[in-house]
């Protein structure tokens, strides 16, 4: 968190706003933590990076885990969440927060040739937004599909497809909690994980 005097001189708001993300609810799949956030593009700033691992049949307690569990398991799904906070307001943003976050996971090869893909990425986010009560406004994003292709040693490599999300948008209120929410459920989506939102569409899994 960006902050020359300690958490002691931090803003009220900001403070109520970090708050609410600590008390936000996960999945076990994602793994949240603090990440350095960036220091120019406001005076007050915290940022968190997400990664989903695909979900054990195994017990979940006791020797049996240990002896049984894969050492790495599998990455599903990466991202970023940073909230921005500027007491004085932005313009540029319409309030004084902006939550500003990315997401990527691997997917099907086969999908790269699916013109909706940018599409469903998008509804996903205003649908989980909408779904956890995450009041915003001035929502603004990409989605991009990038295809990679192995040669050489590594041709017998499968091509693989990365949808890649960047969206960012201001909070109405500064109790973020049901933005982290939400974001944390649409990275789980990303990934792949059920259970989803009603009427959400699904892409299939990334290769095994």
């Amino acid at each position: 968190m960006s902050a020359t005097d300690g958490v002691s001189q931090l803003p009220a708001e900001f403070l109520d706003a970090l708050a609410g993300l600590r008390k936000a609810a996960r999945r076990s799949e994602i793994r949240l933590e603090e990440i350095p956030a960036p220091s120019r593009l406001a005076p007050f700033a915290v940022a968190l990076g997400a990664e989903v691992f695909e979900a054990s049949a195994l017990p979940l307690h006791g020797p049996a885990r240990t002896l049984l569990a894969p050492s790495d398991p599998e990455e599903l799904a990466t991202g970023r969440f940073i909230l921005l906070y500027d007491p004085e307001g932005s313009d540029v943003w319409n309030g004084r927060f902006r939550i500003v976050t990315y997401i990527r996971a691997q997917l099907e090869a086969d999908m790269g040739n699916d013109a909706l893909l940018g599409s469903v990425a998008w509804t996903w986010l205003v649908e989980a937004l909408e779904s956890h009560g995450a009041r915003h406004h001035s929502t603004g994003g990409t989605a991009t599909r990038i295809l990679s292709e192995s040669y050489g040693t590594l041709e017998d490599r499968p091509d693989t497809i990365d949808i890649e999300l960047r969206a960012s948008w201001t909070p109405e209120t500064s109790d973020v909690r049901r933005h982290l929410e939400a974001w944390s459920d649409m990275v789980c989506t990303f990934a792949g994980l059920p259970p989803l939102p009603a009427g959400v569409a699904h892409l299939p899994h990334r290769r095994s």
